[in-house]
């Protein structure tokens, strides 16, 4: 075979390799990602768990970069804290060794090519019936057969004579020198192809076929696990400090431990040759990676609260903590984020838009109870900034859900998309109505408005029951309302309306009167702006209800 032909074929085959890798990663987190992304928000309770969360959803998911991405993406969302990541990374670390025994142990026993293009047929079948979850399925099998393919097409590429390439032999045999240059090549090549598992198999199937020696394979494997780093640096732009960090830590974690791997070199492959003895080469590189990534977990998790507070030192916090200037970049670094992760994150977003409303209701709630001066000096600008913090909220919430739905979508995801933008609109607008009635009764207080006792004393039950409808909200946005919620629902809709008409009636029989036409017109005005927040809020709880 030529030396061109040899290029195209090995070209070809790593893009069947990555390809086919992408395409399995992708299918799966389609039909599995939301619950897998979800259980990592709920599963990471301590270090040990979160290893094992890490460990299994990598593993499902043949990607550590994607596991990283997630997490970097679910702590900047708020949804992870700093500490539970840091299992969560190391059980990746662990995980993504599941490629190279895949490929040690099915690549060279037998003629993979003779099923894989059968799994592909079996997976585009898949794709063309109109289950979604049978397209996902499909389309990770036929991801599963593809990579299939491009490990036999490198093992074509490598099985020339090795005497033909006497250079590369002769680079070999330079000692620490020969070691480095593996290490390094291994750093780049991984950091270009965003896959520390791509690389394991093209360095798998160059030992198998004796293109390269042990130690250098091995050099080029821990190289890989630095250059794996990369997906995690890009996704960290643009973040919190405490995502920041998190990216951080699983580059000093590869670094460190790679470095101390290579210190103590000979005696760790020494220890592998030992485990593996009388196994090819191609197991002896998985059993290396394994136990590496298993050592360095061990050595570092009992300094988990050190590494943190390492990681703090190094980033410090964010400098702007109050309801000012707000941030939601659509970023797509590295292609691993997945649809459902951002959904998960635009829930999150949508729950902390409905705590802020929650919390400007609060404050008007004691402008109603203690109508007086201390109440613009707390609590107006306070009101205006959050107001103001809310439409920031709505504007860029819809427009990263519009980006959502450009992505690959189910049907179900799309319609929830759909449905978030409405609730979106409703939640900013009854950040607007809290405003408004925070400056009616600014106006109230500014003017010396003088109203009955008894009737201030009517409208705290009024306002109560709209705070118990926002706070069900609260309780379940995000979350699909059954009949009985509904029915809740609707209750407080009923009531927050009985007693808005028995409010207006009473004020206008004053006005009939002679009372002050100023101040019955501002205490009707208060009145419809509080009924406008339970309308809203009947609103959201129907939109929920539709949710799949």
């Amino acid at each position: 075979m030529s030396i061109l032909n040899s290029f195209l074929l090995l070209i070809g085959s790593l893009g069947f390799l990555l390809y086919g890798m992408r395409l399995m990663s992708d299918g799966i987190q389609k039909s599995a990602g939301e619950k897998l992304q979800r259980a990592l928000g709920m599963m990471t309770g301590n270090r040990f768990v979160g290893i094992l969360t890490g460990l299994a959803i990598t593993m499902i998911i043949q990607s550590s970069g994607a596991t990283t991405v997630m997490v970097v993406s679910f702590i900047n969302a708020g949804l992870l804290t700093l500490t539970q990541s840091v299992g969560v990374i190391f059980g990746a670390n662990i995980g993504t060794t599941i490629t190279a025994w895949i490929v040690s142990l099915f690549g060279f026993n037998f003629k993979i090519s003779s099923f894989a293009i059968p799994m592909f047929g079996m997976g585009f079948f898949l794709t063309i019936l109109k289950d979604s979850n049978c397209r996902n399925i499909g389309e990770a099998i036929m991801g599963f057969g593809l990579l299939f393919m491009g490990l036999s097409g490198l093992s074509d590429t490598f099985s020339f004579d090795p005497s033909d390439l006497k250079f590369l032999a002769e680079v070999q045999n330079l000692g620490v020198i020969s070691i480095l240059i593996g290490f390094v090549i291994g750093i780049l090549v991984t950091a270009l192809m965003h896959s520390s598992s791509a690389f394991s198999a093209i360095v798998i199937t160059m030992a198998f076929n004796n293109i390269i020696t042990w130690e250098v394979s091995a050099a080029m494997t821990l190289g890989s696990n630095i250059g794996s780093t990369i997906d995690a640096v890009l996704a960290a732009f643009g973040t919190n400090a405490d995502a920041r960090r998190s990216a951080l830590i699983h580059v000093l974690f590869n670094v460190v431990g790679t470095l101390l791997a290579l210190v103590f070199l000979n005696p760790l492959l020494s220890f592998v040759t030992w485990l593996s003895a009388g196994q090819n080469i191609a197991i002896r590189i998985s059993v290396l990676h394994t136990v590496f990534k298993i050592v360095t977990t061990l050595v570092f998790v009992p300094f988990v609260p050190q590494i943190v507070r390492l990681s703090q030192f190094l980033v410090k916090d964010d400098n702007d903590g109050a309801l000012r200037h707000y941030h939601l970049d659509f970023q797509e670094h590295t292609g691993k984020e997945s649809t459902a992760m951002h959904i998960i994150r635009v829930e999150k977003e949508i729950a902390d838009m409905t705590d802020v409303v929650t919390q400007m209701f609060d404050r008007l709630q004691i402008g109603f109870s203690k109508r007086s001066q201390s109440f613009i000096d707390e609590h107006a600008e306070a009101l205006e900034t959050a107001e103001d913090y809310c439409d920031q909220m709505h504007e860029q919430l819809v427009r990263y859900i519009i980006q959502c739905q450009h992505l690959p979508v189910t049907d179900n995801q799309r319609a929830n998309l759909s449905l978030m933008i409405q609730i979106t609109d409703d939640i900013e607008a009854m950040s607007d109505d809290c405003f408004s009635a925070g400056m009616l009764l600014q106006r109230s207080i500014e003017k010396k408005m003088k109203f009955p006792q008894e009737d201030m004393e009517r409208l705290i039950p009024y306002v109560e029951l709209a705070r118990q409808f926002l706070q069900f909200i609260r309780i379940n946005i995000n979350k699909h309302l059954d009949e009985n919620k509904l029915a809740m629902a609707t209750e407080l809709e009923e009531q927050i309306d009985l007693f808005r008409k028995n409010l207006k009636k009473i004020a206008r029989k004053r006005l009939e009167s002679g009372a002050d036409v100023k101040a019955e017109l501002l205490y009707l005005d208060l009145i419809r702006q509080i009924e406008k927040i339970g309308d809203h809020a009947f609103s959201i709880s129907e939109l929920l209800a539709q949710t799949a």
